[in-house]
Order: C-alpha cells, then sequence, then structure tokens
C-alpha cells in the first residue's frame, strides 16, 4: 500500500535572486515555508547603508519568518531552528551547512546546485561552464552530505550552451530551470517516491572554484577561442579586465562584451588596432572586436562611446 503524501514544513534558505525563484515556485505552489534563513544585511554602495538580501526582500513581502544568523551553530540560533519545526530543508545560494544544521529535518536538506554534478563542484559553475568552453550544463539536486557538492543526485535538467552566451545569460537561464527543479524535486520527496543516484567519480572532473581578481585578468598569449570565452564566462560580473598601455598612461580596463574575427597577421598579441568607433586587439589566430567596455571611474558603454572621450596613442597597447 502507498504511503499517503508527506505534509511538508520547509525551511528555505538562500540569499541572492537566483535562489528567489525557487522559493516564489514553492510559495506560489502552495507549499508551507515555516522559515526562511538568509544572510545578514551588509552596508553596500558609496554610502554604506545596510543592504537586505533579495531572499530576504521576498521573504519579508509574503509574511514568512526570516532569521539571519552571523554563526550557523550559535546555540540560539540552532533553537530558533527547531523551533520552526520543519521537516525538509531547501538550499539554494546559500553557505556550507555545519552537520547540526543540515541532518535535523526529518525527510533531510537538499541543495540546487547550477552544473550538472558532479562536474563543476564548487563556487561559481556559471562562470566556468563558459570560460572552459563547455556546450552544455544544467542543474542538480541532491541531498547535503558533510562534503561540498558531493551528495547522492535527487534529479537534473540539461541545457545548452549556445556559443556566445554570457554568464549573465546562463544565469538566467539555470535560475528558472532550477526554480522548476526544485519544485519537482519537492513534489518527489512530498510522495517519497524518490530515486537517488551517487555521484561518480572521474579523474577528469572539472572544478568550480571561486574566481578571484586574478583570475579575471586576461592572458592575450591564449588561443583567440579561449580568450573569447573567458570574457563571456566572466560578463557581466565579477568582468574580465586588462591593462591598457597608453603612452606613459596604465588604465584598467574591463571587457564586457567582444566579438572574435579569425585572421592571419603578424602583430604581437595585444596589439590595439583603433579607429573613431572601434578597438581590435590582436592575438596569435585572429583579432578581438571590442564591443561593450568600461574605463575606471566610468560606467559601462559602447566602445564607440568610449572613444568619444579616449584620445588612444597609435602605439597603444594591452599586457
Amino acid at each position: 500500500m502507498k504511503e499517503k503524501n508527506r505534509d511538508l514544513r520547509i525551511v528555505f534558505m538562500g540569499t541572492p535572486d537566483f535562489a528567489v525563484a525557487g522559493l516564489h515556485k514553492l510559495v506560489s505552489s502552495g507549499y508551507t515555508i515555516v522559515g526562511v534563513i538568509t544572510a545578514p544585511d551588509r552596508p553596500a554602495g558609496r554610502g554604506r547603508k545596510l543592504k537586505t538580501s533579495a531572499v530576504k526582500e521576498y521573504g519579508i513581502s509574503k509574511g514568512l519568518t526570516v532569521l539571519q544568523p552571523t554563526n550557523l551553530k550559535n546555540e540560539i540560533f540552532l533553537e530558533e531552528l527547531r523551533e520552526l519545526k520543519a521537516n525538509l530543508q531547501v538550499v539554494v545560494a546559500f553557505r556550507m551547512l555545519p552537520k547540526v544544521v543540515w541532518q535535523m529535518p526529518e525527510y533531510g536538506t537538499f541543495n540546487l546546485h547550477a552544473s550538472l554534478l558532479p562536474q563543476y563542484r564548487g563556487a561559481a559553475p556559471i562562470n566556468w561552464a563558459i570560460i572552459n568552453g563547455e556546450n552544455k550544463t544544467g542543474v542538480t539536486t541532491f541531498f547535503i552530505d558533510e562534503k561540498i557538492d558531493t551528495g547522492e543526485i535527487i534529479l537534473q535538467e540539461e541545457t545548452t550552451i549556445s556559443n556566445t552566451e554570457s554568464a549573465g545569460e546562463l544565469y538566467d537561464t539555470l535560475m528558472n530551470l532550477g526554480a522548476t527543479l526544485i519544485l519537482k524535486t519537492v513534489e518527489k520527496i512530498t510522495e517519497n517516491d524518490i530515486q537517488l543516484k551517487k555521484q561518480a567519480e572521474f579523474s577528469d572532473l572539472k572544478s568550480a572554484y571561486k574566481i578571484h581578481r586574478d583570475t579575471c585578468e586576461i592572458d592575450w598569449s591564449r588561443p583567440l577561442k579561449d580568450i573569447f570565452n573567458h570574457i563571456r564566462g566572466l560578463s557581466p560580473y565579477p568582468t574580465a579586465w586588462t591593462t591598457l598601455i597608453n603612452d606613459e598612461e596604465e588604465l584598467q580596463l574591463k571587457i564586457y562584451k567582444a566579438e572574435i574575427e579569425y585572421e592571419n597577421h603578424s602583430l604581437n598579441s595585444g596589439t590595439l588596432i583603433a579607429t573613431k568607433k572601434t578597438i581590435k586587439i590582436a592575438v596569435k589566430d585572429g583579432y578581438l572586436n571590442l564591443l561593450e567596455i568600461q574605463l575606471p571611474g566610468k560606467r559601462k558603454m559602447k566602445t564607440h562611446e568610449v572613444l568619444n572621450g579616449l584620445q588612444l596613442s597609435k602605439k597603444a597597447f594591452v599586457r
């Protein structure tokens, strides 16, 4: 005899808008959300005013209980969490949970990850999939265990990556795909209809480790396609950058959008070819045509707009 559907009491944990999409799916589908856990308010912007997370804003707008612990092992927080009497926890774009937290609910704690696990475990799977030139990725739900992104897989959904897609565009695709997968996963748990799959271990697993400023610097000795993938994989955030040498001036140049032009030439990599409206950069197998860029203290602009106020030397180059 089939077990009747479970009566779920869900705690949702997340911080950015990527997480809000999944929370909204659960709320609009009528699931009981007994609490929302999100990051503390943080100073942001030039005025250093306190900024609340997207998940907190949404939670408050729906009248949900919102907790913002600074320490997930703090006994006061743990008692508040217990008092919510959740039997399932859903985690999206949050921080690593201590065992005492993820083991708490009866039906476990599952996480949404923006890759097809076991590939691209780590903090920046969307960026690295594009930087590495992948043509497909997806989203995975899995039960959290003691390691990072290694738990048993519940469900996965795949999507293609176009050869010009940016990280921002893929982020939006996976945000919506992930929200739907969260709902499907909760439905499966409600019906006690889950078939778990252990993650395979391969020798060629690719990591999605955290991206730092040095990671974003462009290496102009690389092939044209690799540089192009690097730029779109970091756009719009945290953004690929290079150093522009313009006579005696050195400027950090951020590149948001470019296009590639394969052509044989004898120019040194990093050489600039500029007109009144365009900038091309020579690399060993062609040119990178800059479309959207940003100079220090300026906003992101189309290249022709930047050139209206920038006088480039004939010997200008990037390194």
